[in-house]
């Protein structure tokens, strides 16, 4: 609603500039004028009920239960891209705004976001309030770390522009892993890199997670591998003794390049070729065409089935409402149970380890967890100050650790035993778990790992009257 690309502009003759720089302005006056409308009817959207309300968003990379009840805001008009501005590196962008829109609107400029989260239909406040990670993660941080300034409605219906050094610092330092809680980015502020047209990849074989990890941290600290420099990295572990990290490289040319789209599928490659080329844009979205590599539950990848899938449909979001239904009717559960199959807990996880850590802790997951491929991807903090929700230590590098998937109930287990098995063994490896799946913690264990303090000093300003979950109703009781 809000781009600026593509705004009908009247063609100039060489003895009208004038003319034309009036309708820029008054296009841009018209941008401006239509945000401060939709601004002011979301207050007067959230004024209007007493009960708890949460947003009315045409997409959700959640995977959390939750109950259907309450008042939702509509926040359409709130994606869109405002303003590229590569001279500056910045970019002004709506809350609501999709990476896959982000992305097509600031490569045409030579730039991208620090940080692309895999899925395209995450959206950028998404990312911020409930964190994400990429290949660029090592030398980038989170979404939330190249934000230099949000305009947040908080609970209370007040609109705030939140930097980490004006008045409302306290709540731009909380907001990232709030998931809402605190309040909703309606705009942001954030950094842009510049990109070149292509990047050359090289998937290196490891036999041993010790041996991956060392090169990994050696990697994330020299950004060199044989002369070429390191602007991606991240891993995939097929097994305990079957690992690949995947160096990128930018690049103005490339021998060829390429494509993921259709019936070749990614992850597989990693173990075939020593050597890939993607465009930037085929790169940035590499893993999203079969979702990683789940989108082979739902046959996507069987030879037959994928001749016949549409390629459109090859998309996170599809597989994403595939399971929204399963979760709200439970066909395949039924299904299931008719033919006595046995009980399946669902298993979908990103954890965060120090790298010293890492390798034990990769090792427990194939040992009690069972699922592969996972997914490895190092993460170190961009800036020195804390956040105050998902507290890292800005001078430790960490493995990010993505596994999803169904594993069979064994006797005596119930449905979130080995979930909880997961949580023990984060916090036995030092390390944090992301909010955007299950959880199971205990009241008081929650709060003193994900900032209580801090966060009820935040939401006793902002949210005084509770109109918005609190973070352990939302994540845990998955209210």
């Amino acid at each position: 609603m809000f781009q600026r690309e593509g705004l009908t502009r009247r063609a100039a003759r060489d003895d009208d500039v004038a003319a034309r720089d009036d309708d820029v302005a008054a296009s841009d006056d018209d941008v401006a004028a239509r945000y401060e409308r939709a601004r002011a009817d979301l207050q007067t959207q959230l004024a209007g009920s007493q009960d708890p309300v949460r947003l009315g968003k045409r997409t959700s990379n959640l995977f959390r239960p939750r109950e259907r009840a309450e008042r939702r805001l509509d926040v359409g008009a709130f994606a869109g891209v405002l303003e590229v501005d590569a001279d500056s590196g910045t970019c002004d962008v709506l809350g609501m705004t999709t990476y896959e829109d982000l992305v097509a609107a600031t490569l045409p400029h030579g730039v991208m976001p620090l940080v692309v989260p895999q899925l395209k239909t995450i959206t950028i406040g998404g990312a911020v309030a409930g964190l994400g990670i990429e290949s660029t993660s090592f030398r980038n941080g989170m979404p939330h770390e190249s934000v230099l300034e949000m305009e947040i409605l908080t609970g209370a219906g007040e609109v705030v522009v939140a930097r980490p050094d004006n008045e409302h610092a306290d709540l731009f330092w909380a907001f990232p892993n709030s998931y809402g809680t605190l309040g909703y980015a309606l705009r942001l502020r954030i950094e842009v890199e510049p990109v070149q047209p292509y990047v050359s990849l090289r998937h290196l074989p490891y036999t041993s997670a010790e041996d991956c990890i060392a090169d990994l941290e050696r990697l994330c600290r020299d950004r060199e591998l044989d002369g070429e420099r390191v602007d991606f990295l991240d891993g995939t572990a097929f097994g305990p003794d079957e690992l690949y990290l995947t160096v990128g490289t930018f690049s103005e040319t490339a021998p060829y390049t390429s494509d993921y789209t259709g019936r070749r599928i990614y992850y597989r490659s990693i173990r075939e070729r020593s050597r890939d080329y993607l465009t930037v844009h085929d790169y940035l979205w590499r893993w999203d065409t079969d979702w990683f590599w789940c989108s082979r539950a739902f046959g996507a990848q069987h030879p037959v089935v994928r001749r016949l899938w549409p390629k459109r449909w090859l998309r996170s979001d599809v597989y994403w409402r595939i399971i929204a239904l399963e979760h709200r009717f439970g066909v395949k559960r039924g299904l299931d149970r008719l033919l006595r199959r046995p009980r399946v807990e669902q298993i979908v996880q990103d954890v965060e380890v120090p790298v010293d850590r890492s390798a034990a802790f990769l090792r427990y997951l194939f040992r009690d967890v069972g699922l592969s491929p996972v997914w490895l991807c190092p993460l170190q903090q961009r800036v020195e100050a804390p956040w105050d929700l998902y507290p890292l230590e800005p001078d430790t590098l960490y493995v990010n650790y993505g596994f999803w998937g169904g594993v069979p109930i064994g006797p005596g287990e119930a449905e979130g035993d080995r979930d909880r098995r997961v949580e023990q063994a984060v916090t036995g490896h030092g390390g944090r778990k992301s909010l955007y799946s299950t959880a199971y913690y205990p009241f008081d264990e929650f709060w003193e790992l994900y900032g209580g303090r801090r966060y009820w000093e935040v939401k006793g300003r902002y949210d005084p009257d509770a109109r918005l979950l609190d973070l352990y109703e939302k994540c845990v009781r998955r209210r």
